[in-house]
Order: structure tokens, then sequence, then C-alpha cells
């Protein structure tokens, strides 16, 4: 399957546009991540435990687009793009979509 945020795939045509495709997840923020954030907004510094726990939710995202991308047949997903939204205090959605496609 490939995955592109770009709207073609070079060297590639593509033979069927078969539609929008998406993925989700919803994460909790964890109370020993919090509390490790909250030591690090004192003495500054990257939140690892906060980009651990985005980079899960991106992949996870990903991985449910793709899933419905190859259910409905395509071989490429162009186009792909994220979203985040707060769903409540604590948790926060990551969202994956794009074009699935059929390429040659």
């Amino acid at each position: 399957m490939i995955i592109t945020n770009i709207e073609t795939i070079p060297g590639k045509a593509i033979v069927q546009h078969l539609g929008l495709v998406q993925g989700n997840t919803v994460r909790a923020k964890h109370v020993g991540r919090d509390f490790m954030a909250g030591l690090k907004n004192i003495v500054g510094g990257e939140l690892k435990g906060y980009t651990e726990l985005l980079t899960e939710a991106r992949e996870e995202a990903i991985g449910r687009m793709m899933e419905q991308a190859q259910a409905i047949g395509a071989n490429a997903v162009i186009n792909v793009r994220f979203s985040t939204s707060s769903v409540t205090a604590g948790a926060a959605e990551l969202f994956a979509y794009g074009t699935a496609v059929v390429v040659e």
C-alpha cells in the first residue's frame, strides 16, 4: 500500500478513484506522562511521553485508514492529511484521512 501526502504518485497512473478513507483513535493522557510533563514544564525540554503517545496514535490512525482502503480495493492512498481535536479534558482524537485510489 502506497501512502503519500501529495496528489499523485510519481511514475504511477491513477486508474481508479475510490473515495475518502479515514482512520482515527482517541487517546487519553497517562498519569505518569502527566507527572513527567509537569516536571519538564519547570525545567524545559521535549515532552517525550507525549511525543510517544502522538506517534502511537498516528500509527494507529494510519493503520485503520489503510485497512479501510484495502477493504474497498485500493492499493494507494493519496493526499493524506492529519487532524487532531480535543474530545474532553485529558483526551484527544487523532484523525488521518486521504483519497483511496488504484494505481498501475
